[in-house]
């Protein structure tokens, strides 16, 4: 037989080659959707200046990013640049986009553990912030949103900051940078530190106190993501997370 024939050794089929990639490509792509979520938020504010036939300057840009709707049209314009970004990054490994991201529904129970952790270290970080003396939300946000309200924006900054944000940074950070690292050296458990790193960079308009917060929420996203194998169950989490803030702001806080 020609198994045992060493002129005609058995046929071994290569190994397909990993359709994930691996730490550098998974940081280098997840810099070009980073700044493809960047291109999205500034083309929609580039797009009203023009919209409004104002100069096109520094000056112009920054006036209109601070108007409550422009900000919101910003953040919703950042979601269909990211999910075109890792779209892409996913095809050129020809995997699937649902496997990469596991874009799983979480069971009841699931859903039910990872809004009771939520619960915990948020109530932690508010019992934290009254014993110093500490506004729970950033001031800057507070403005934001009260006077979005009182513009009409209040839907338009609800849905940027509930589903549009949520979406997009949990598909860059639980999702695409998640499953490259931690199928590298740093497996699971530095993955979700280093994800949620990112993640917290995302947010530096804040302080140093409110960073530690968002870094320790990451924490347990990155956590339940693990757990669960599913993302969806973190971009549910988060915009809860998000929403509640919102609503709390914008109608029911002094």
């Amino acid at each position: 037989m020609d198994s045992l024939n060493p002129d005609h050794p058995p046929f071994t089929e290569m190994p397909a080659p990993p359709r994930v990639w691996n730490f550098w490509g998974t940081a280098l792509w997840g810099l070009f959707v980073f700044v493809a979520m960047f291109v999205g938020q500034v083309g929609a504010i580039l797009v009203l200046i023009a919209m409004r036939g104002v100069p096109l300057d520094m000056g112009s840009i920054q006036s209109v990013g601070r108007e409550p709707q422009a900000l919101a049209l910003s953040v919703i314009m950042g979601l269909p640049a990211t999910l075109a970004a890792v779209w892409l990054a996913i095809h050129i490994k020809k995997a699937s986009f649902v496997e990469y991201l596991a874009l799983h529904w979480p069971t009841w129970r699931q859903l039910l553990l990872g809004a009771a952790g939520l619960i915990v270290v948020v109530m932690a970080w508010e019992v934290a912030s009254r014993s110093l003396g500490r506004e729970a939300t950033p001031g800057f946000m507070t403005d934001l949103l009260k006077s979005g309200r009182d513009k009409g924006a209040a839907l338009l900054l609800l849905f940027a900051f509930s589903v549009a944000a949520p979406m997009s940074e949990e598909v860059l950070a639980r999702g695409f940078l998640f499953r490259g690292w931690s199928a590298s050296f740093l497996r699971v458990p530095g993955a979700i530190i280093l994800s949620s790193l990112v993640w917290t960079a995302v947010h530096l308009q804040y302080d140093f106190y409110f960073l530690a917060e968002v870094f320790s929420i990451g924490l347990w996203f990155g956590y339940m993501r693990h757990r669960a194998n599913s993302l969806w169950l973190t971009i549910v989490l988060h915009a809860l997370n998000n929403m509640t803030a919102v609503v709390l702001t914008m109608w029911l806080g002094e």
